[in-house]
């Protein structure tokens, strides 16, 4: 009986830690007083929840890395692959509008997409994104680039391939950013390990991973 528990309270611990790991993640962990975000982004992002695993957006804490990334580097020409219902692309987009940059999105879901569509608009930075509905994988291979900052959250299975195809047209000095590798839910992914395993062995590509939120990897491209 001891054992049980001891068995009992130790699955209590062990869920309240991810509860709270869980809570530290979500939009409430970032203090968007201060974030330069122009007002109607900052509003939007206050009052719309990142939405959890079924509504596959970024919470705050990755979101706001992609928005400085951008900022701090001034990108200008940004893909998104996997739009979901636009969290993103509303802190990518934020950061581009200071840069005076443009971001193409992808969502192969027309809901998600349409949803994503209302957000945009309703952060005031539907003059930025082309955002598009169909499936990536046809969509990325023809895209021409050049790209300075790709953003890959699509299929998880699909990481390499649309690694493959955006390596030769993401600028020397570019990143290329991919979401769920690495921290704590990269579990969602079961094949992140063999897709850092490549990243991390391309001699063009510098790599590291934040495990703040739901595992975020950035690889600065070095050389061609």
């Amino acid at each position: 009986m001891k054992t049980l528990g001891f068995v009992a309270a130790l699955l209590l611990m062990l869920a309240a830690v991810a509860f709270f790991v869980v809570a530290r993640n979500t939009p409430d962990a970032v203090d968007f007083e201060d974030v330069d975000l122009d007002a109607r982004v900052k509003q939007f992002l206050e009052t719309h929840a990142w939405g959890g695993r079924g509504a596959a957006n970024v919470p705050a804490v990755d979101g706001l890395t992609l928005h400085n990334i951008v900022l701090e580097k001034g990108y200008t020409r940004a893909l998104e692959i996997g739009t979901s219902t636009g969290h993103s692309t509303v802190w990518i987009a934020s950061a581009l509008s200071k840069t005076g940059g443009k971001l193409i999105t992808i969502e192969i879901d027309e809901g998600r997409h349409r949803q994503a569509v209302e957000n945009i608009k309703a952060a005031g930075l539907s003059d930025l994104v082309d955002a598009r509905l169909g499936n990536a994988h046809g969509i990325v291979p023809a895209l021409e680039g050049p790209f300075d900052f790709v953003f890959s959250d699509a299929d998880k299975g699909w990481y390499k391939s649309y690694l493959d195809a955006l390596l030769p047209k993401l600028e020397v000095g570019g990143c290329y950013t991919t979401h769920n590798v690495g921290g704590l839910f990269s579990g969602w992914f079961s094949d992140s390990g063999d897709y850092m395993d490549y990243l991390n062995g391309l001699p063009n590509l510098e790599t590291t991973v934040d495990s703040r939120g739901r595992g975020l990897s950035i690889s600065y491209k070095v050389s061609e």
